[in-house]
């Protein structure tokens, strides 16, 4: 079967997915209104609370959003099959991704910029928002310090990438300053811009920096991660005009551009996929495609992180509430999109049928490395680029999509501890949690792994967290659209099913950890599934209530 059929259909879909089920849900269930204030004027701070163009903050949200697990999620789920895989990414981001994230960045606008978290005390009450935070904070916890180890580990084994990955911060900076303070329009910054950071992608492919084996007493990789951390912990500290809007603006473009000339070399090139279509020879070990696969594939088809941005950052930059359907929804097809490309990349990028199954000889094999050598192959076989070029291309921008997931994820981390301390009866300023939120990741980094590579020790509950968030977002954003007397048949039916799944790969999972002897994980199974549960019946609870017009007057504004 040729790739061009797989490429044209799932992007088709996708197409007529934002075009008509976005509006529909936009004009009847969420019911945008252009004159409605937006917490980002309403509450304008400079700092957080900034109105922002609906083309710079796509860029934001959906850089964001796209982290490295829309890549490593379908490149290890292909061991399947393709079949399985390709299906959950495009209906997954067209029925569950796009109403979920579309749906917390309209229900935080509507709330006074209120992260979800703190909308499921408004909703479903206090004990289930303070279960909620301990869900959220544990997500963000496993995010941002694996990522560190994802980015730091593509930095040490493709050092052409490094000068691009630290350039671009610079390239942000001057474009942050360029927009607001000298107030320059969109159109040359960006081609500017992007085109610089192509130029630091070729910089790099000549002059690759590779660290000495000790700097400061650190090995390579050591020394990356403590760099991110730091990195993203002065990101979080500064207003989000001046480094976090600029370089996830100019790197969704840049990221944009690299999806375009991967499905150029695509149509070009018209490599058959080797792959099976549903893998009949698993290799020994693999689990049950029920229900590994969805929370394996994870922030490929729909993602709790989604909505952690959408009520967190982006619902405090949107200049109008009709923006919301452009930015969320659009935002999670950017994301399909990534991981429909992943999917050609490690079940096209390979010669044969017999060196697809060396690397997928076992289950988690493939993952970044199987989208940098497929997509390299196709790289060159489509558009005659040279070898090395495409990996550093493809390796930059799996980078830049970790680090611009990261320096949000610290910056929401943050958000979840000042909001800890007011529910304790206590202000923490930003500087202190943001402080709180390094110290924790690097505990866990360090803490787990002399290395720093612990981050990677909580990761096989990433998914199943990941997916549960999910539901619980499409909970409170059901709550309100019952209390507000509307259709929630469009954000219940994606509910149940994600819940069962994750419910149902968590209680598989307590059974490996226990096996394992695991305790560490099979503890935080257990804390997991308990407060995911709990906080589900109290939602369940609030929308059996059905509707309450005082409540969702004051809480929801309609």
């Amino acid at each position: 079967m040729s790739a061009i059929l797989l490429m044209v259909v799932g992007l088709g879909v996708m197409s007529l997915g934002y075009l008509f089920y976005s509006k529909f849900i936009a004009e009847k269930i969420y019911r945008l209104d252009p004159d409605f204030v937006t917490p980002a004027h309403e509450m304008r701070d400079g700092v957080d609370y900034v109105p922002t163009n609906r083309f710079v903050l796509w860029g934001h949200h959906f850089t964001s959003v796209a982290g490295a697990a829309p890549i490593v999620g379908p490149a290890i789920a292909v061991i399947w099959g393709w079949g399985p895989a390709f299906l959950w990414v495009v209906l997954g981001t067209v029925f569950f991704a796009g109403i979920h994230d579309f749906g917390a960045l309209w229900a935080s606008v509507r709330n006074k910029g209120k992260s979800i978290g703190m909308l499921s005390g408004s909703f479903i009450g206090r004990r289930g928002r303070n279960l909620f935070l301990v869900v959220i904070f544990l997500l963000l916890l496993m995010v941002n310090a694996a990522f560190a180890v994802v980015i730091a580990n593509l930095l040490v084994s493709t050092p052409t990438s490094v000068i691009p990955t630290w350039g671009a911060i610079v390239v942000a900076l001057i474009i942050g300053q360029m927009i607001y303070r000298y107030r320059f329009g969109l159109l040359w910054p960006s081609i500017g811009g992007v085109i610089v950071l192509y130029a630091l992608i070729l910089l790099g492919n000549q002059y690759p920096i590779v660290l000495p084996e000790s700097i400061l007493g650190l090995n390579a990789k050591s020394f990356w991660i403590v760099a991110l951390f730091l990195y993203a912990g002065v990101a979080s500290l500064l207003p989000v005009w001046v480094l976090l809007q600029p370089r996830d603006y100019i790197n969704g473009l840049q990221l944009f551009v690299g999806l375009g000339i991967l499905y150029a070399a695509v149509l070009l090139s018209a490599p058959a996929i080797v792959a099976p279509a549903l893998n009949d020879a698993l290799p020994a070990g693999t689990p049950s495609i029920v229900p590994l696969l969805f929370v394996t594939i994870a922030c490929g088809a729909i993602s709790g992180f989604h909505g952690l941005v959408s009520s967190g950052t982006t619902s405090k930059q949107l200049d109008k509430e009709t923006d919301a359907r452009f930015v969320g929804y659009f935002g999670a097809m950017g994301e399909g999109m990534l991981s429909l490309a992943a999917i050609i990349c490690c079940t096209a990028g390979f010669a044969t049928l017999v060196d697809w199954q060396t690397v997928y000889s076992k289950f988690g094999a493939g993952g970044v490395g199987a989208f940098v050598n497929g997509g390299d192959k196709l790289l060159v076989d489509g558009l005659g680029m040279p070898a090395q070029l495409g990996s550093t291309m493809l390796a930059t921008m799996a980078i830049l999509f970790a680090a611009t997931t990261m320096d949000t994820g610290l910056r929401l981390q943050r958000f979840v501890v000042q909001e800890a301390g007011e529910i304790a009866g206590f202000k923490i300023g930003t500087m202190v949690g943001t402080v709180i939120a390094l110290v924790v990741c690097m505990a866990l980094a360090f803490g787990a792994g002399a290395d720093g590579g612990g981050g990677m020790v909580i990761w096989p509950l990433f998914g199943t967290t990941n997916q549960l968030l999910a539901a619980l977002t499409l909970s409170i954003i059901s709550v309100i659209l019952i209390k507000q007397g509307r259709n929630a048949w469009f954000t219940l039916v994606p509910l149940v099913f994600l819940l069962v799944m994750s419910v149902y790969a968590l209680v598989v999972q307590l059974k490996t950890f226990y096996t394992d002897q695991n305790w560490l994980l099979l503890g935080m199974d257990i804390v997991i599934l308990i407060a995911a549960l709990w906080v589900t019946l109290e939602a369940f609870i609030a929308m059996s209530k059905g509707r309450d017009p005082a409540h969702a007057g004051a809480e929801s504004r309609p």
